[in-house]
């Protein structure tokens, strides 16, 4: 055991990862090179590769890694600066169900951080952490774009929209007692496991699971049918307290392209910066 001047103990290096069972390696082996054959560089099966082996124990094992540098001809060091980059791979044993709360600024002012914080106390879990019967990981996450549906639950990267703290204690509730729940749009619910092993590039062999579908809302598609040329009757909403007459024409508020602004560039009475001649 090595000791620093300031005596912090830094203990024993790390042993090289244990391999997988011949069985599983084997296993692995062939979805590997099927997996690796649809890159025409081998590298660019890594993000695939680290779905595959999170498959087999639900989080990105070290030895999961070493499987993953020894396939692709890369260090282990390589591999694993990859799988802590990105959120989606597990770094710690999780559960059977990744319960994720959006937490950004429209589903948290519209009660997902209240949400959030219900199902920690419901759950008895922080941030990260996995109930004990193994079933509900449960984090906050970012946008999910989904906002016109806000406040978003995702459970395994599926949608459970328009949520309130009730609809969500009721969620992972079904979920713990395995019951068959349904997203609010997309893809049958399936494990973790199963879902990496999807991710890795595999089909779905569930009965019926390539069914579901989900798309954009309404609220979400606005702006793609106003670019299209297919704008709706323009509607005025007057302030609270009243309001012109139905048939009056709404003032016109030119943008500034239209009638740009007196600046220090368009107005000379309005100058910008200092004022001193130059040498002064």
């Amino acid at each position: 055991m090595t000791t620093t001047p300031e005596g912090v103990s830094l203990g024993m290096p790390q042993l090289p990862a244990p391999d997988y069972p011949a069985d599983v390696r084997a296993r692995l082996e062939e979805d590997a090179r099927e997996i690796i054959a649809r890159y025409p560089d081998s590298r660019s099966a890594l993000l695939p590769l680290l779905h595959l082996v999170q498959s087999q124990e639900g989080h990105v094992t070290r030895t999961g890694q070493r499987f993953c540098a020894e396939v692709l001809g890369l260090t282990t060091a390589e591999v694993t600066a990859v799988a802590t980059f990105y959120s989606m791979y597990r770094r710690k044993p999780s559960g059977d169900y990744q319960v994720g709360v959006c937490t950004n600024t429209l589903c948290a002012v519209m009660g997902g951080d209240a949400i959030f914080e219900a199902l920690q106390d419901h759950l008895g879990v922080g941030n990260g952490e996995t109930t004990g019967d193994g079933k509900v990981t449960l984090e906050h996450i970012e946008c999910n774009a989904a906002c016109d549906f806000a406040p978003v639950v995702m459970v395994n990267w599926e949608f459970f929209d328009n949520q309130t703290v009730d609809s969500a204690k009721h969620l992972v509730d079904e979920l713990r007692a395995g019951a068959d729940v349904e997203p609010t749009r997309g893809a049958r619910l399936c494990t973790f496991k199963d879902t990496a092993r999807i991710l890795a590039g595999f089909p779905d062999e569930r009965e019926g699971a390539v069914d579901g579908g989900g798309s954009a809302g309404h609220a979400s598609l606005v702006g793609l049918r106003l670019a299209k040329g297919e704008s709706g009757p323009a509607r005025v909403v007057h302030p609270r307290g009243g309001g012109a007459p139905q048939n009056q024409r709404p003032a016109e508020h030119p943008s500034s392209h239209d009638a740009p602004q007196d600046t220090s560039a368009s107005d000379p009475s309005h100058p910008a910066g200092p004022v001193a001649e130059e040498g002064e």
